[in-house]
């Protein structure tokens, strides 16, 4: 069964045999194999968001041991040592960047 979506700029989408889209294996779900841009044509990631994201849950980054290799406690010293030759910066946005962004507190 084809899922359909209609785009602000209708014949956006030409080829209906381009469409990736499909249903998920888990119930209100569904799948894109490929890249999506929102607010970009150009995605150089699985998702490139242009603009403001708001996320009412929790973004997870999964972190589990079982995918990873060559586990090795690091010497703290030596990784401070790193972090002060760090250059840590401050910064306000300019007012124009600001205004157009939509940021409040630059």
């Amino acid at each position: 069964q084809k899922i359909f979506f209609q785009a602000s700029n209708p014949g956006q989408f030409e080829n209906d045999s381009d469409v990736l889209w499909q249903r998920g294996h888990v119930p209100e779900a569904i799948a894109y194999h490929g890249r999506v841009g929102i607010n970009t044509d150009t995605p150089d990631e699985a998702l490139v968001v242009c603009g403001n994201a708001k996320v009412m849950g929790r973004v997870m980054h999964p972190s589990d041991s079982r995918a990873k290799q060559n586990i090795r406690e690091v010497d703290t010293n030596e990784q401070l040592r790193r972090i002060t030759q760090m250059r840590l910066v401050e910064y306000d946005y300019k007012p124009e960047f600001a205004s157009v962004m939509g940021i409040k507190d630059t």
